[in-house]
């Protein structure tokens, strides 16, 4: 198996400047990356060093604690699709996670994913299990499954714990294999 078109190549410290992002591209190109994905404000250089590459341009959204209104996260993903983006990753609003609003948890996600599939853009959905419960990630995931988002993500790496082998065993129990 080449691992490395699984692969995506990630910048999204806050002072990322752009030759970061330039380097990150030119080793996702040489390595056969998958994707790379850099801060929303990078995304049309990201695809401008990418071209005729097959590496996707990726960007984040609501990054890093999810908080953004959803009508605000809407708002940029339609940007970030606008600017080249093919995937987005959509940090979920771990605040109305915890105090239980799924009625707003599944209205997030909804419109999240209506927003990149109607684009036919990829939506990934990070839950940042490190910060959730169980029975939380076991709700996402079947929300998730509802919806039909393309992936389900561990964490953005910045908030509580990152990915462990339980925690993918965890979402490979609780999300439905794809197809793909």
């Amino acid at each position: 198996m080449d691992l490395a078109r699984l692969i995506d190549g990630t910048i999204l410290k806050p002072d990322t400047t752009l030759a970061d992002v330039k380097n990150l591209c030119e080793e996702a190109k040489s390595l056969g990356f998958a994707a790379v994905c850099v801060p929303p404000f990078f995304v049309k250089e990201a695809v401008k060093a990418l071209e005729g590459s097959k590496v996707k341009t990726c960007t984040v959204v609501g990054f890093p604690m999810g908080y953004s209104a959803t009508p605000a996260k809407v708002e940029e993903i339609k940007k970030a699709i606008d600017e080249g983006a093919v995937e987005l990753d959509c940090v979920i609003n771990i605040a109305a996670v915890k105090s239980k609003q799924w009625n707003y948890v599944r209205n997030e996600i909804e419109s999240m994913a209506l927003a990149c599939q109607m684009r036919g853009k990829v939506i990934k959905l990070i839950i940042e299990t490190g910060l959730i419960t169980e029975a939380e990630m076991t709700k996402l995931c079947e929300l998730a499954a509802e919806v039909k988002v393309d992936f389900v993500k561990t964490s953005t790496g910045i908030n509580g714990k990152g990915a462990s082998v339980a925690i993918i065993e965890a979402l490979r129990k609780n999300c439905p294999a794809t197809s793909s």
